[in-house]
């Protein structure tokens, strides 16, 4: 009989839970009553959760219907919702003990999840031997892997080549361009274009964006223990050089500003073809064509301090998990799943590059000539930068999910004058801390 596998205790202390007041350690620790054999009718059923939209519902039933195909015996049970109404029931289904086997995991709950010993280790059956080290190391914690990359993605600017045109302004190298030279395009383009249009939006991913501007000064957002990796005087330069942007009219005013922050993808700035440059994820550049109806959209690499491509604190980040549940009690049947999920050139040519980049670099080059064309550009960027990114930032600590919010707070804050950049970054860093942990 295979061996159960069952969680290993952790000691990371008291923490802040986000599973409805339960201690999911403790459940998770209570006596390992699972067992890797089928039932009696010698069959198999594996639960799998993910969020989404009804696409990529469609999709993954795709997946689902063909891998059940190839492995008769085996039946593999769909829960999805939306974002939101995920984590609400993900939460409640550990509390009850009754967590799915396969779970999409977002990097913003990852160290939540695991180091309460809700999740499996991945098993050494997955085989991730194709998979980018650079990505791979997204899903390692403190105590071994516990997630795999579904899909990757990197920060990038997002350039309209139509409103630099317009504006007699040139697309910049971006493998060697500067943060100055990059305030300097923006001035260009907000003054030679019509009122109302900027050279910049003021980033689109506000933590992304903080993470990179630490990185660069040798910080980062969330430090390997689990701790903010911030100070102050790195915060108050970042109000700071946010608000200079904004009151110079390289972006749109701060009402513009925070709009934006709660705007859906085609009500924001950018998507009405306003900004010459805005700031997101590699694989949101096919929803932003058709929010713009540009489809010659480029992505840049993010601008460094120095010139050097290789020094923009650029990494792979995992746009979405696959982990296992460690009260599975099919661990084998879950983590062949898994396995099928980042090795199949079949899974891979249905889902193509909807969660992202596909982190094994062998099926990015399979679904190259499948994709749309924003997708294919996507692909070949996450392929031309793998010499350039870094080491993996460290995922959100148990709190850190609420980090964005706080940010979007006193981003207002300092647009509006409420608060100068360094009172807005020693309260930023406070209440952060606050809730980590």
């Amino acid at each position: 009989m295979p061996e159960t596998h069952c969680p290993r205790p952790t000691t990371t202390g008291s923490r802040r839970a986000v599973f409805a007041g339960v201690g999911v350690l403790a459940l998770a620790l209570s006596a390992c009553s699972g067992s890797t054999d089928p039932g009696d009718d010698g069959d198999v059923e594996l639960r799998f959760s993910w969020w989404g939209s009804d696409a990529r519902h469609e999709i993954t039933q795709t997946v689902i219907d063909a891998y059940e195909a190839k492995n008769p015996g085996v039946t593999i049970t769909p829960e999805y919702s939306d974002y939101g109404g995920y984590w609400d029931k993900l939460a409640t289904t550990v509390a009850a003990n009754d967590m799915p086997d396969v779970i999409q995991m977002d990097e913003k709950y990852l160290r939540e999840y695991a180091g309460r010993g809700a999740l499996l280790e991945i098993p050494e059956s997955v085989d991730t031997s194709a998979i980018d080290p650079a990505a791979l190391g997204i899903g390692h914690m403190e105590d071994g892997l516990f997630a795999i990359p579904a899909g990757i993605n990197s920060f990038v600017v997002i350039a309209n080549p139509a409103v630099f045109r317009d504006a007699g302004v040139e697309l910049p190298d971006d493998s060697t361009w500067t943060w100055d030279d990059y305030d300097e395009i923006a001035r260009q383009i907000s003054e030679n274009s019509p009122s109302g249009v900027y050279g910049a939006a003021s980033m689109g991913s506000w933590d992304a964006y903080l993470n990179y501007f630490a990185r660069q000064r040798g910080e980062s957002l969330y430090t390997a223990d689990g701790e903010l990796g911030l100070s102050v005087p790195t915060v108050t330069e970042f109000w700071e050089t946010v608000l200079r942007r904004s009151q110079d009219g390289l972006t749109p005013p701060p009402s513009e500003i925070v709009e934006d922050l709660t705007a859906t993808v085609e009500q924001k700035v950018f998507a009405q073809n306003r900004q010459g440059m805005t700031a997101a994820d590699s694989n949101t550049l096919n929803s932003a064509m058709t929010a713009s109806g540009s489809s010659e959209l480029v992505l840049l690499r993010p601008p460094s301090l120095t010139g050097k491509a290789s020094e923009n604190g650029a990494y792979y980040k995992g746009s979405m998990f696959w982990s296992i549940s460690s009260r599975t009690e099919h661990p084998q049947e879950a983590a062949a799943f898994v396995d099928y999920l980042i090795n199949s050139t079949e899974a891979a040519e249905v889902m193509l590059a909807e969660r992202g980049a596909p982190p094994n670099s062998a099926l990015r080059e399979a679904i190259a000539d499948l994709v749309s064309d924003a997708d294919a550009a996507t692909l070949a960027y996450i392929d031309e930068i793998a010499d350039e990114v870094g080491e993996v930032a460290p995922p959100a600590p148990v709190g850190g999910g609420n980090t964005s919010e706080v940010l979007s707070r006193y981003l207002a804050e300092v647009l509006f004058e409420r608060q100068t950049p360094a009172e807005a970054a020693r309260a930023f860093i406070d209440e952060v801390n606050a809730g980590l942990g």
